[in-house]
């Protein structure tokens, strides 16, 4: 048995705010089917407070950056969870990363290096009995794990997985004494960038192995295109550098059984779904595909790209239903499109039921962000028979077998890529997937190879305990 610690900030069912929620919920999970036993180390936000019910406390620290806390031990939805109560730290109002502005929270460095330093004595000394054999963080406000680790003594391996790298948890150096780090390793090398302290970096740094969520991500970090600055610490790590792509939770998304929709096993029974869609966004009928999209509304999303392209999409009498908020202005242009437009309709905000009825009701789900570490709504939209058009560009181009001429003359085509990454390439997609959706037996069967494709994560679990063997000397 294999004994692991995940830090994250986020866990879901507990708290989301992206895919890292998401991994954080089913990985575990997966990897206890081979013989990996996983403690879930995460803050007690207030949100995540009401909801865990009955805990036994397992440590206690009087002073942990500017107050008491402890760490609580329970289990939830069937993951083995360590909660740090520290609520000087995280109970507040506002987001887990920001306030009710937007506004990051100015000790947002304290918040996650208390995470970290948990981590690390959890790592030497244990907790309830239970000492791990491995730590792994995830993205940066897990990353000072690793020097937290090495001022404790810790002797477990490191192991951090990148889930997108351009959030790097930058404070400045006057931090160095508050979050108790080594100055001696305030360099290049370790966890100084361009004269700040980068918690992001450190992880990098520090850990025995990296990871990010699929094999393309992983090569587009190696150039400063994609790096964002971080290139280079990765390409001189490169050998200690893979991919491994996400899965998605089969039993939450599950055509045949989802509570939210009409159930159904095969593309006939979207039919239904369809109908039942556009009613609830107002749609009328039209011969051209009912596309979707679920998404945060910001430029990286490629949501601009959308506004230019959509023009083409309409014209040839497709529709567009669409769920997200995020960046204003793209939310105010967006609203101003569907009211020129009778065939798009756009509804701001998040609902999970209803974004489960969008994947059962579409033809298309629409991925065209600029960069996408893996992405979840494509493998959603397979899962659901639901074709994605998406940008070739990360886990996108990974997991999305494009429907060029070969791939449809051998008949394993699961979608729709374009590249490059331009509101021009876009137009020229619609003008494809329209020309597609007009050919009913192609169409039907892209959608049935879509749907046998394996989007859980049974192969990704044996990675990742792969390079847990590796790091611990275990493997075969």
């Amino acid at each position: 048995m294999t004994k692991a610690l995940f830090v994250v900030s986020e866990c879901a069912p507990l708290v989301k705010t992206g895919g890292l929620a998401d991994v954080a919920g089913a990985l575990p999970l997966a990897l206890a089917a081979h013989d990996v036993q996983v403690r879930v180390l995460l803050p007690g936000y207030r949100n995540v407070m009401k909801q865990i019910g009955k805990t036994k406390p397992v440590a206690t620290f009087d002073d942990l950056f500017g107050g008491a806390a402890k760490l609580l031990a329970c289990t939830v939805a069937g993951l083995d969870l360590l909660i740090l109560d520290a609520p000087h730290l995280y109970d507040r109002d506002g987001s887990i990363y920001g306030d009710a502005t937007g506004a990051d929270w100015p000790d947002n460095a304290e918040r996650f290096a208390a995470l970290c330093k948990t981590a690390a004595a959890i790592a030497v000394d244990g907790v309830d009995g239970w000492t791990p054999d491995i730590v792994h963080g995830h993205d940066w406000q897990a990353g000072l794990t690793p020097e937290y680790m090495i001022d404790a003594g810790a002797k477990a391996p490191f192991v951090f997985t990148i889930h997108n790298i351009a959030f790097h948890g930058n404070v400045g150096a006057d931090k160095l004494g508050a979050l108790g780090l080594d100055p001696a390793r305030f360099t290049s090398d370790h966890f100084e960038f361009w004269g700040q302290i980068s918690a992001l970096k450190a992880g990098l740094a520090g850990a025995t192995k990296i990871n990010t969520v699929s094999q393309t991500y992983a090569e587009e970090l190696l150039t400063p295109e994609f790096g964002i600055g971080m290139d280079g610490i990765l390409r001189a790590r490169q050998s200690d550098v893979s991919g491994i792509v996400n899965g998605i939770d089969l039993a939450a998304w599950d055509p045949a059984t989802d509570p939210n929709i009409k159930p159904y096993q095969t593309p006939a029974g979207k039919t239904a779904n369809k109908k039942a869609l556009r009613k609830t966004f107002g749609l009328g009928a039209s011969n051209g595909p009912l596309c979707v999209l679920v998404s945060r509304l910001t430029e990286q999303k490629g949501i601009d790209l959308l506004l230019d392209a959509l023009p083409a999409l309409l014209a040839r009498g497709g529709q567009l239903a669409l769920l997200g908020s995020g960046d204003p202005r793209l939310e105010v242009a967006l609203l101003e499109a569907a009211d020129r437009h009778e065939n798009l309709s756009v509804k701001i905000g998040y609902d999970e039921a209803l974004s489960h009825q969008m994947m059962a009701g579409g033809d298309v789900i629409l991925v065209p962000s600029r960069f996408e570490p893996c992405g979840l709504t494509q493998l959603y939209g397979l899962r659901y028979g639901t074709l994605p058009l998406v940008a070739l560009t990360g886990g996108l181009a990974d997991t999305v077998i494009n429907a060029s001429p070969a791939a449809l003359a051998r008949r394993v085509a699961t979608g729709i890529q374009f590249f490059p990454i331009t509101a021009q390439a876009l137009e020229n997609a619609f003008v494809r997937l329209t020309d597609l959706f007009s050919d009913k037996k192609t169409w039907k069967a892209m959608q049935s190879n879509a749907m046998k494709q394996p989007v859980g994560w049974e192969t990704s679990a044996v990675r990742y305990k792969d390079i847990y063997d590796s790091v611990l000397g275990t493997g075969q």
